[in-house]
């Protein structure tokens, strides 16, 4: 048996592919195959890709129809036949020593899945950064060494970053779930997570950094354009996960502040000339949440931001209105926290003060040189 298989869903990646697969064949752990779908590219990927599976017998392709990230994934689980899964992304690039780190912390622990960190580089500026969101540092911090389930996490699940690539599965708990990745939509890979993450009993933190997202233009989830939408749909589709799994009524008041954060988180990062378009959407979605039983209370569940934006696109007459009463919010909000922020600062500079006062006067002449 294959110990790990590694799967890559290829759209329009020739300007990255040779790159992303060269870190894969050049692992530490060599005892890999490389399951590359080719999603209706419209440029050479396809052809890159012969030329290196052609070079080495561990790379295998397929080629379908362009169906989206998420249709590439599910193509691809099939021929999977590693003892473990990792899922990459065609444009970025993972550690060299990653593949056989994690396979001996899922082997020596007997893991559902391992969860690692990740960073980002900027390509535009050149810049490598971290963020919060890859870094994850409140769940490391919480869970340290110990093997864990999402039960252990409470409310730090929705802290746990929904992307496949900084994790290695174990195959045979990912096919006993029925895991798949949502089609058709980008956001897809919350689905798959969701589904894993409620279903996994051992899980791990390894607190490295293994990998490193390319952030650029051409990405389906940094482009800003009309497809954010499907954050609305995603979204719901979430909430039918933890209905399914019985854990609605534990998490309803949770799941509907993350539902209304991570939509207008896309909402504020979308282009200008889609933003009419996602709020006609949102509308008719929460419309149907104010008369949907299942949702009958949620309004009394909500967090006080998260009920202003949820009322401002109920009720608006129309975009306009609703656009000037959102950064009317979000201009109230930035006083707010500039204001917490100021008094954090009051209160460090009344520190210091106290401090100097009690300080001996020895202490000063030695600053003067005295």
């Amino acid at each position: 048996m294959v110990k790990v298989s590694v799967i890559i869903p290829v759209y329009n990646a020739a300007d990255y592919l040779n790159e992303a697969i060269d870190a894969v064949l050049n692992q530490t752990l060599d005892d890999i195959e490389v399951i590359c779908v080719d999603d209706g590219s419209e440029d050479n990927s396809l052809d890159i890709l012969k030329d290196i599976a052609s070079k080495d017998s561990r790379v295998m392709y397929f080629h379908q129809e362009n169906q989206g990230g998420g249709a590439a994934r599910n193509h691809a689980l099939p021929h999977a036949k590693g003892k473990y899964i990792y899922f990459m992304d065609a444009d970025d690039i993972v550690d060299l020593n990653a593949l056989k780190e994690c396979y001996d912390i899922c082997e020596e622990k007997s893991l559902d899945f391992v969860l690692f960190k990740a960073e980002n580089y900027a390509e535009d500026t050149g810049e490598y950064f971290k963020t919060s969101d890859y870094s994850m540092d409140e769940v490391c911090d919480f869970v340290g060494e110990r093997i864990f389930n999402f039960r252990d996490l409470g409310d730090l699940m929705f802290k746990v970053s929904v992307t496949p690539w900084c994790k290695m599965y174990n195959r045979e708990f990912v096919l006993s779930t029925n895991a798949q990745f949502a089609e058709g939509l980008i956001f897809h890979d919350n689905i798959f997570f969701w589904d894993v993450f409620l279903s996994a009993e051992r899980i791990y933190f390894y607190d490295r950094y293994l990998y490193t997202r390319r952030r650029h233009s051409a990405s389906s989830t940094g482009a800003g354009d009309k497809r954010y939408v499907s954050s609305i749909t995603i979204n719901n589709m979430i909430i039918q996960k933890f209905i399914n799994h019985g854990l609605f009524e534990k998490y309803k008041k949770r799941l509907y502040d993350h539902k209304i954060y991570l939509i207008f988180h896309r909402y504020s990062t979308m282009r200008e000339e889609f933003r009419e378009f996602f709020y006609e959407e949102l509308k008719k979605d929460f419309s149907k949440m104010l008369t949907h039983e299942l949702h009958d209370e949620f309004i009394s569940l909500i967090a006080p931001n998260n009920k202003k934006r949820f009322e401002m696109v109920v009720y608006s007459r129309d975009f306009r209105e609703f656009d000037l009463l959102y950064s009317n919010l979000m201009m109230s909000m930035e006083k707010n926290t500039l204001a917490k922020e100021n008094k954090k600062l009051k209160g460090k500079v009344k520190n210091y003060r106290r401090l100097l006062d009690k300080a001996p006067v020895s202490l000063f002449l030695k600053v003067k040189g005295k």
